[in-house]
Formats: structure tokens, C-alpha cells, sequence
């Protein structure tokens, strides 16, 4: 028989442990063996049985669950993810438990939280599935850290057919794709890169109003400029441009210089914003000129696009097993044909330089 996923639900709503409790043991793979008002009783009945996976509120009495989180990581590391209910008051706070180590984040409203679950539980129970395969490791104390499915040309159809990369220019730019675990691999990557980089456009699968604060965090460890990125910016050397939550983000060339369109539209491979939107919209416009890697995540976004890449002449990389939290979007990618090489996380950003170092210099 099939091992199933243990989980235990941590939340000091009792409503919202009831209806998690019911909407994830409606799957035959999935048995929520506890649950808990705060961090305190939930370590005492980890005591007795530990989960394979928890959910974990924020905000809740005793122990807030930033802290729990924290202790977590630093003690006895498991998969962790966040269910928090989304306010500008507390998405730097829900930002900050993905770089200590939550592998995803479901986020919940302030009213309505009983229907939004019900009505939720297919991406529920995906996320506590891929949570279940994360590797998690030990940190150090205070270590700062329905479906679709549509290809991306629903979002490339509309460029012109005879819009193709060009070749001869020498302006190169990086493009980065990421999912579960990809916080704190981003946070490495960026950290390793020199104001003079070429410009980053980067995709990770966060939900709206969460971007705009994971790239403040990313821009106070990063010499280059790091923002979430504004329809029509001019991509350039120095500039990371992450894409918005809820928003596509694609690459353009206007003459010689490089822009992006942020924009609206369907879940491409489940996702909003999708890696494949990205790195296919930079095999058309960018082509040779590209140095693209696709990092630690669940399923196969952005495989299709790391394809088109390679296809086109740039150079495509893929994060290794050992170093990913989740070994599914890179290992498609390795499986496809994707990839020239798979990477060790901290090769990744030494690798993208050495490959477009012909664009070292600042515009």
C-alpha cells in the first residue's frame, strides 16, 4: 500500500481546522493525523507522533507562528506550509516565513475563510502534496530565509510572427524560474551576482500582493537593483524585475533595448505568473543572447520554455537534485532535453555570469 501523508493542522480557528481537517482527508493520499489551537500544544502532540507535512497559521496565542516556524527549522525540520490570511499588515511578516524555510503559502481571507478553503482544496491539496516531497534541512537559530491548464501560447499568440530574436546584438539578458523553495534560492543567487550583472527577469510562483515584499527582501541582500516589475519597464544591466503575483511577465525588445509587459491572463501549467510565459517570450525575443536556469519546484512549468531556449541558441541550466527543495521542475527539464547541465545551488550564479559575461558592462 501507498504510504500516506501524514499532516498536522496547526491554527487557532477552530473553524478553519475542522474544514482544512475535512477538505484534506477527502483525498485517499492524505491523512491529517492532529491538530492544534497554537505552537504549543502543537509540540506537544509532535512529541508523540510527528507529521510527514504541517499547515501553519501566523497569527495565533502563545507562540506566533513565525517563531514556532523558526524553532521548527533550527530543531527538527519538516515540510511547513503557511495558511495565512493576506493583509498589508502582515505580507512582510508572511514573506519573512518563506525565507525561514515555509516551502509554500496558501493564502486565506479575512471573512469567507469556510467557502474559500471548500472551494480551494484542489490547490490545497496539491500544495500539501508537493510540500511532502520537499527536502527540508536544519537552519541555524533566526536564519533568515479551479484547474487549468493551458500552454503559453495563449499568452505568445498575440506577437507579431515575424517578431524573432536578434541575434546580432550584444546586450544579454538572464532569465530565472522557481517555485516551491525557490525563497531562499533566489535570496543565494541574487546575494552571489555584482551590480554590473545583466538585466534578470525572474519568475516565482507567489501569490498576489506577496511579490511586491519578497523583492524588497531581495533588493537589501542584492547589489543590483531588485523591484517587482511595472508593465513597460526597460529591462537593463544591474536590474532584477520580478514578475507580480497574479501577473504574467514577459520579455519585448523595442529597437535595441529590452522591455517587459506584465499582464493579465489564464493559469498557464496551473500558474499566474508561469515560468514557460517567461523563458518562451525570451527564446523569441532574446534567443542566443539568453542565459536562463530553472531552479527548485513542483510539476513542469517552465521545462516547454527552457526547450524553446536552448532551441534558439542560449544557454539553459537546471538546479540539481541534491541541492532542491523539490526536484520536479528541473528534473522535467533534465528529462526533456532542457538543460545542458544540471547545477549545484551555489553554481547556478557563477554559471549564469560566466555565460553572458559579454554584457559585464553597465549601459
Amino acid at each position: 500500500m501507498t504510504k500516506t501523508i501524514k499532516v498536522m493542522v496547526v491554527d487557532d480557528s477552530a473553524l478553519v481546522r475542522k474544514v482544512m481537517t475535512e477538505v484534506l482527508s477527502s483525498d485517499p493520499d492524505i491523512t491529517v493525523i492532529d491538530q492544534a489551537s497554537d505552537p504549543i500544544f502543537a509540540m506537544q502532540k509532535m512529541a508523540k507522533e510527528m507529521p510527514d507535512v504541517m499547515t501553519l497559521d501566523i497569527e495565533m496565542p502563545r507562540m506566533d507562528g513565525i517563531t514556532f516556524l523558526r524553532k521548527l527549522m533550527s530543531e527538527n525540520p519538516l515540510p511547513v506550509v503557511i495558511c495565512s490570511s493576506l493583509t498589508h499588515e502582515n505580507t512582510d511578516t508572511t514573506v519573512s516565513a518563506l525565507c525561514a524555510g515555509a516551502v509554500d503559502i496558501i493564502t486565506k481571507p479575512a471573512i469567507g475563510v469556510k467557502s474559500f478553503i471548500e472551494e480551494s482544496n484542489i490547490q490545497i491539496i496539491d500544495s500539501i502534496k508537493a510540500a511532502a516531497q520537499a527536502c527540508v534541512k536544519k537552519r541555524k537559530p533566526g536564519h533568515i530565509n479551479t484547474e487549468s491548464r493551458h500552454s503559453a501560447d495563449v499568452m505568445l499568440k498575440k506577437m507579431s510572427s515575424n517578431s524573432h530574436a536578434i541575434s546580432e546584438t550584444t546586450d544579454k539578458i538572464i532569465a530565472i524560474g522557481a517555485s516551491t523553495g525557490g525563497t531562499e534560492a533566489l535570496r543565494q543567487v541574487l546575494k552571489a551576482m555584482p551590480a554590473i550583472t545583466p538585466g534578470i527577469l525572474v519568475v516565482q510562483h507567489m501569490p498576489e500582493k506577496f511579490t511586491t515584499a519578497f523583492a524588497g527582501h531581495l533588493n537589501e541582500i542584492s547589489a543590483m537593483e531588485v523591484r517587482e516589475a511595472v508593465h513597460g519597464d526597460r529591462l537593463h544591466n544591474g536590474l532584477v524585475l520580478l514578475a507580480p503575483g497574479g501577473k504574467h511577465l514577459l520579455l519585448k525588445r523595442n529597437g535595441a533595448q529590452y522591455h517587459v509587459d506584465v499582464v493579465d491572463g489564464p493559469l498557464v501549467n496551473r500558474h499566474r505568473p508561469s515560468v514557460d510565459v517567461l523563458f518562451r517570450s525570451a527564446a523569441r525575443f532574446a534567443g542566443t543572447n539568453t542565459s536562463a536556469c530553472l531552479m527548485t519546484g513542483m510539476g513542469d512549468d517552465g521545462a516547454t520554455g527552457l526547450k524553446e531556449i536552448r532551441d534558439a541558441g542560449g544557454r539553459t541550466f537546471a538546479q540539481d537534485e541534491e541541492t532542491s527543495v523539490v526536484f520536479g521542475m528541473p528534473k522535467e527539464a533534465w528529462k526533456r532535453g532542457a538543460a545542458e547541465k544540471l547545477l549545484a545551488l551555489q553554481d547556478i550564479a557563477p554559471m549564469l555570469l560566466k555565460t553572458s559575461k559579454q554584457a559585464s558592462r553597465l549601459n
